[in-house]
């Protein structure tokens, strides 16, 4: 048996370790589309999806070809959605974040295991924000986000105090974050070995 990359693959005959990042990216895919389309990720995606997750954990292709059970695969799953959907409750608990954000990213965790999913959800938190940073500038305005900051700024320094933004304020800065885009580039960046290739950059 070979080495394992990302949780999965493994460098053998056995076509198990690749399955299960065909269906991950599946998955993922599918959710990006409907993110996008309804603003939405459904539970018929999320709930399948961490089912198969621990399935592909649970589960081996001996060298006689042979299903085995894999005591080590199954906790790295659970503890990857242990990992990633603690962290993601936490994010939906404290911001406007989607339940189906929750799941999607469980469900990496599932695939990948503990480090890797947490590796993917790290890429996912940062491109994410890009995403809606870039989006918020697009629809809003560079100078509109400055003129606003500056003024905010001022008042909290008039004030002596941090002085939480009135309605009228926060609503412009309410926009759609598409984060299964994310979590599909996150994934495909640990998947092929980019992700780690940028932190040696970093």
């Amino acid at each position: 048996m070979g080495r394992r990359v990302g949780r999965a693959v493994v460098e053998s005959a056995s076509p198990m370790p690749e399955l299960s990042q065909i269906v991950l990216v599946g998955l993922l895919l599918v959710a990006s589309v409907t993110d996008v389309l309804r603003g939405r990720i459904f539970n018929w995606i999320t709930y399948p999806g961490l089912v198969a997750g621990l399935l592909f954990g649970a589960i081996r292709l001996s060298e006689a070809g042979r299903l085995e059970l894999d005591t080590t695969g199954l906790t790295e799953s659970l503890l990857g959605i242990v990992g990633c959907g603690g962290i993601m409750l936490t994010c939906f608990l404290l911001s406007d974040m989607g339940g189906g954000d929750v799941k999607l990213l469980a469900t990496v965790g599932a695939f990948l295991g503990l480090q890797h999913g947490l590796t993917a959800l790290l890429w996912t938190i940062v491109l994410g924000g890009v995403t809606g940073l870039a989006m918020l500038i697009w629809q809003i305005g560079a100078g509109r986000i400055l003129v606003g900051t500056a003024r905010h700024l001022a008042l909290v320094i008039r004030s002596r105090g941090w002085v939480p933004l009135e309605t009228t304020e926060r609503e412009p800065l309410k926009r759609s974050l598409f984060l299964a885009p994310s979590a599909l580039a996150g994934v495909l960046m640990t998947l092929t070995g980019a992700a780690e290739s940028l932190r040696d950059y970093i």
